[in-house]
């Protein structure tokens, strides 16, 4: 299961890599406009996805910064905004390639950002939903630049299996 977590960590990584930089290449007042999204914009969408990543990792670790609001705005620009996902995303990996088996099965409780009630789960169950959320709004911000007439780039999983290597080509028959 852990090497299953290291390839979404790795993944992860992959994608939002190639989201920025098509993000990076729209003009600011398309990149800040309300597109209909759950966070409107790509500029809120993208800074969601850290928001979040930050909440999840100090509830992993106990490390970190955990913002208050789902809707927090860390960086008002895209190059800190840059940095900032791509030293998360290094915490990331390394966090997941330093687990244990056993540690997947700790129970990480928590309480929701939205509500006042605990939830209690095991951390391969948690990992599970946030390599999934991550991926849910990397979707909406893909729509976001597909609605915008950007070419936005090939986000499949398959894609980043074949260039890190991880499938297998099968015997010549």
């Amino acid at each position: 299961m852990k090497a299953h977590f290291q390839m979404l960590a790795g993944y992860n990584a992959f994608a939002n890599d190639l989201t920025y930089a098509a993000a990076a290449a729209l003009p600011d007042d398309l990149y800040r406009a309300d597109r209909g999204a759950f966070f409107k914009s790509m500029h809120g969408t993208l800074n969601h996805v850290l928001v979040a990543d930050r909440i999840w990792m100090r509830r992993f670790t106990g490390q970190g910064d955990a913002p208050a609001r789902l809707d927090a705005i860390l960086f008002e620009e895209l190059a800190p905004l840059l940095q900032a996902r791509q030293v998360e995303d290094r915490r990331i990996c390394a966090f997941v390639d330093a687990l244990t088996p056993a540690q997947l099965e700790i129970l990480v409780v928590y309480q929701r950002v939205t509500a006042r009630e605990k939830i209690g789960q095991s951390l391969s169950s948690a990992l599970a939903h946030f390599f999934n959320h991550q991926t849910h709004h990397r979707g909406q911000a893909h729509a976001i630049l597909t609605g915008l007439g950007v070419a936005a780039p090939s986000l499949d999983l398959l894609l980043f299996q074949r260039q890190a290597g991880l499938l297998r080509g099968l015997p010549d028959a």
